[in-house]
């Protein structure tokens, strides 16, 4: 129900910028009498203007949190903009593909060393949404300036207001579908000394991931499962993913089973969206390469758990566990079906292709290549249930 009401006031919101936007135009062009093609002209400018104000709006967004984190004391590691992502690798800057459902862009960078069990992390989280409302100060002045020159004018008003909502959707404390933004994080964050340390944790992952370090390869004390008084809290659960996919990558599947069921048991706001999906992928992975236990796989195929996948069809996980689902599931209305036909294994080798496609330019290696042996691992699966009898012999894929 959250979620929902986070959905209707970013419509709301976005609804009332444009329809101010179509109505000033509207209001202009009637008084200064435009004709209709003049009017079409005007109007597509302004789409456009729109279009290009929101992409220059997320770099500002970002570069926000670049400046603000750079003065808290943390260093870069990588600067995202849509799926183009910059990163830092063996000292110089290189450019990958990386996309994270919920978000326009991310700036990731490695946080100080914790001083009293304490970090800043305020200005750093809150930076996006500072340079958003300086910039939109600074160009709704210039287009209350430039009242002489009308594309212009329209042009810096659509900075203005995509800059003041820019600033709203992300200051204002919000958990949504996908990702909760920066002023829920910073809510969260400060909730407990725990919280704080989890977040702190969680920035170190990410700047040993981009340095290629495999989790597993990390400090042990690191991952940890929150406390049941700290289960309600998104940052916290946050860093209990991170001990869930170490398991993963130790082999250790029946662990990170159970931390897997237990984790999804909690309330849907203590887990953000791309997180819970990632993780009801991982348990039918490990069903579908195990008993195929039909009441933990039906999960897969839950409208709600669809349509996330259809906004990560491209993250690695989600390729690994649609791999192996194509592969190895002989339920009444899956792979087995198409096995017989060959249509498993057509569609198998396209994921594969696909995965690859996205492997070659994903930012952490060490996860691509662990996505990568699990992939083969499901291969490995479907070539002993071929040889039981289990599967059809049509479903083969080469690895």
């Amino acid at each position: 129900m959250k979620e929902k009401i986070v959905g209707v006031i970013m419509f709301i919101l976005f609804l009332a910028a444009g329809g101010a936007g179509g109505y000033a135009l509207a209001a202009w062009a009637d008084r200064v009498e435009l004709d209709a093609g003049e009017f079409v002209f005007y109007a597509a400018f302004l789409l456009v203007s729109i279009y290009i104000a929101y992409f220059i709006q997320t770099i500002l967004h970002e570069g926000g949190h670049l400046i603000f984190g750079l003065l808290s004391g943390y260093t870069f590691c990588s600067f995202r903009i849509g799926s183009f992502l910059w990163m830092r690798e063996n000292g110089r800057i290189v450019r990958k593909r990386y996309a994270l459902a919920g978000t326009g862009g991310q700036c990731l960078m490695a946080p100080p060393d914790m001083q009293d069990g304490k970090v800043l992390y305020v200005l750093y989280n809150l930076g996006g949404v500072l340079v958003n409302l300086i910039t939109g100060a600074f160009f709704l002045a210039a287009a209350l300036l430039l009242s002489g020159a009308v594309l212009p004018q329209i042009f810096f008003g659509c900075l203005a207001v995509l800059g003041f909502l820019a600033a709203l959707t992300n200051g204002i404390p919000m958990k949504a579908a996908l990702i909760n933004n920066d002023g829920q994080n910073i809510v969260d964050i400060g909730k407990s000394r725990e919280a704080m340390n989890s977040f702190w944790v969680m920035m170190k992952i990410g700047e040993l991931q981009t340095k290629g370090m495999m989790l597993r390869e990390m400090p042990e004390e690191w991952f940890r499962v929150p406390d049941e008084n700290e289960t309600g809290n998104p940052i916290t659960v946050s860093r209990a993913i991170f001990v869930e996919n170490r398991l993963v990558e130790e082999r250790r599947f029946e662990e990170a089973s159970r931390l897997c069921d237990r984790l999804l048991s909690m309330e849907s706001a203590a887990i953000i969206g791309v997180y819970r999906t990632v993780l009801v992928c991982d348990r039918i992975y490990f069903e579908l390469i195990g008993t195929q236990d039909e009441a933990v796989l039906s999960q897969w195929t839950e409208k709600r758990h669809q349509k996330m996948l259809r906004q990560m069809k491209n993250n690695l996980t989600v390729l690994r566990t649609e791999y192996a689902w194509t592969l190895l599931y002989r339920g009444g209305n899956g792979a087995g079906k198409e096995a017989e036909t060959g249509k498993g294994t057509e569609q198998a080798l396209k994921l594969r292709t696909r995965f690859e496609k996205c492997a070659a330019s994903y930012p952490y290696p060490a996860d691509a290549a662990n996505e990568r042996a699990l992939m083969e691992l499901a291969e490995k699966r479907c070539e002993e249930r071929k040889t039981k009898g289990e599967i059809s012999g049509n479903q083969e894929v080469s690895a």
